[in-house]
């Protein structure tokens, strides 16, 4: 049923409202207070309190505890990974994706970051017959991932502290890094060698090592690599590895319009 204003009966006016405010603060330059939302759209000061504190609470909006501003966390990613299946990450990662597994012949994989943890996009499998296959969807921990480190350590201060503070340090074995202290000194040499590397800190035995990806604002987006059986990627083979994984991973950040790291 359609009622006179020309809007179904059906209609839920505060879900209409947090929809509007979602698109309002994702085209807008920056964090808003919620005072500036309500004001900007006409609503009023208790239902933009309740709606943006609802959303925060849920994890879809971060607050500035000192400024009171909001931002928009990267939670809704998880809910539009199949539409970002299609987006232009996807598509023009496949041609860098497939060059870096012919380079390698390591399984060569794409990837990002959710809230506190990563999410494997798309993958190109090894021709060797002894291989790695994650399957997209598949979530990675960033304390110890190759892909995590890579982008974590491009990310301005304040988000990589903030997805550092989400971090379960949680050991898998020796090699794996148990304090936020040694991740920042890890994060500090990923980001002086322009790669990062999983030497068996997940299991034992898998090798993996990957770069940043950065957008037009060399904001770092996403982040490829390859993953393999330590006996085909050694110890002494990571410095040459790295060096061709982050060779590939500037094509497709030149792709994307960005310059790299």
């Amino acid at each position: 049923m359609v009622l006179k204003n020309g809007k179904s009966r059906y209609q839920v006016p505060n879900l209409e409202r947090a929809l509007s405010i979602m698109e309002y603060m994702a085209k807008s330059d920056g964090s808003l207070t919620m005072a500036e939302i309500a004001r900007n759209l006409g609503y009023p000061n208790n239902s933009v309190f309740r709606i943006m504190s609802t959303l925060e609470e849920c994890g879809y909006l971060i607050k500035d505890t000192d400024s009171k501003h909001f931002r928009i966390s990267r939670k809704l990613l998880s809910l539009g990974y199949q539409a970002l299946i299609e987006t232009s990450l996807i598509e023009k990662a496949a041609d860098t994706l497939r060059a870096l597994r012919d380079e390698t012949r390591e399984t060569a994989l794409l990837g990002t970051l959710l809230e506190g943890e990563g999410v494997v996009l798309e993958q190109f499998l090894s021709p060797e017959p002894i291989k790695f296959m994650v399957s997209p969807g598949t979530r990675f921990p960033l304390h110890t991932a190759a892909p995590a480190k890579a982008i974590m350590a491009f990310l301005d201060e304040p988000e990589r502290e903030r997805q550092i503070g989400m971090i379960k340090f949680i050991r898998h074995n020796e090699r794996t890094i148990v304090s936020a202290n040694a991740y920042r000194k890890e994060l500090q040499k990923v980001r002086k060698l322009g790669y990062g590397c999983d030497c068996g800190e997940d299991a034992k035995g898998i090798i993996c090592v990957g770069a940043p990806v950065f957008d037009y604002r060399n904001r770092p987006v996403a982040a490829i690599w390859i993953t393999g059986p330590e006996f085909r990627l050694p110890e002494n083979s990571i410095p040459a590895t790295g060096a061709i994984v982050a060779k590939h991973a500037r094509d497709l950040s030149s792709r994307l319009g960005g310059s790299g790291n």
